[in-house]
């Protein structure tokens, strides 16, 4: 999954990138309005936390700015104006969840997984196909019960292809929602994870769809 933190302060933008980035996902980061709508309307991120008191271009302008030009990505505002008007305010331009200033790192990150779970249709925090499970609280995966220890590209990987179970995903897709903009995205560094996380796996779930891409899917029965 990949996320873009829109933040002006320095040390905020910087924790909030390290916190992410530990939880697995892929983080751009931006320290003004104009930086964070461009990048916004640009690249194809997963959920965004924008803060609303930002220079250049304030958080909502920017958000109402997405919103009318169809963007749809989750949004998650983060401000110290903690009134229940300026809550109102945010909601209104496109807002999906709120979160005033100061705030602790878990609440964020529980924020974020609960956005990118319905995003994606889950009701759950524990993700499963076939015998696969992924608990995205605890970044845990197992097959048939049994651990699997995974890299952070494995997990990121599977943890895409989970949220997307049942879709063809492009090769494009993953690279675009796996890698943030500094990660030198070599075309063929998905066909070497996948082959990695199909070894660890060691079952039949992540299927390759000729020309088009990956689907993860539960094995076959045997007839």
């Amino acid at each position: 999954m990949r996320l873009l933190v829109v933040e002006d302060d320095p040390d905020l933008n910087r924790q909030l990138v390290t916190a992410l980035g530990d939880a697995g996902y892929a983080v751009d980061r931006a320290f003004d309005g104009e930086e964070g709508h461009f990048l916004g309307s640009t690249e194809p991120y997963d959920a965004i936390v924008l803060d609303i008191g930002l220079p250049k271009m304030d958080g909502l302008s920017v958000l109402e700015n997405w919103r009318r030009a169809g963007h749809a990505m989750p949004v998650l505002i983060l401000t110290a104006r903690d009134r229940w008007s300026d809550k109102v305010q945010g909601f209104d331009a496109g807002a999906d969840d709120y979160v005033a200033k100061p705030f602790h790192m878990e609440e964020v990150l529980a924020r974020l997984r609960a956005l990118l779970r319905r995003a994606s249709g889950h009701a759950s925090s524990e993700l499963s196909c076939g015998p696969v499970r992924l608990d995205t609280r605890s970044g845990r995966v197992a097959v048939d019960g049994n651990p699997v220890r995974l890299t952070s590209h494995e997990y990121r990987l599977l943890s895409y292809l989970m949220h997307h179970a049942g879709r063809v995903v492009s090769r494009t897709e993953l690279v675009e929602h796996l890698y943030d903009q500094d990660f030198d995205r070599d075309s063929n560094t998905i066909e070497v994870f996948v082959g990695r996380l199909r070894r660890k796996l060691d079952c039949d779930v992540i299927q390759t769809v000729r020309g088009l891409g990956y689907l993860l899917a539960p094995p076959e029965e045997p007839r």
